[in-house]
């Protein structure tokens, strides 16, 4: 892997957790301002990692497996840390148990994974 290639790697990374936060922040929440906020946000790091998927690897072939599981535990680890320090500050309703579920959605989403 080049440089560059992690660096854009790492960016995606950041996105998706981002995006995959702020869905779960989305269900979790009654108030329908604030859920719009929450589904902007995810909107708008969606396009972005899926702009840094393009640069990565060309869009049709997915992934090789090695990158794949990489990619899987680092949005997995980045995704939990920020939803359990959202929890003990005090938000409720949120369920940890989406975030496996979304990842894979949000990878095939992306044509990382078939």
């Amino acid at each position: 892997m080049t440089q560059n290639r992690n660096r854009l790697i790492n960016l995606m990374v950041g996105n998706i957790s981002n995006s995959i936060v702020h869905k779960i922040l989305e269900m979790a929440i009654n108030n329908e301002e604030i859920s719009n906020r929450y589904n902007k946000e995810l909107t708008t790091s969606l396009e972005i990692a899926k702009s840094y998927r393009e640069r990565i690897n060309p869009v049709n072939p997915p992934f090789p497996s090695k990158d794949i599981m990489y990619l899987k535990k680092r949005i997995r680890n980045k995704v939990r840390a920020e939803l359990r320090m959202r929890i003990s500050r005090g938000y409720k309703n949120i369920n940890l148990d989406l975030i496996e579920e979304m990842i894979k959605n949000y990878l095939k989403d992306m044509k990382i994974i078939n």
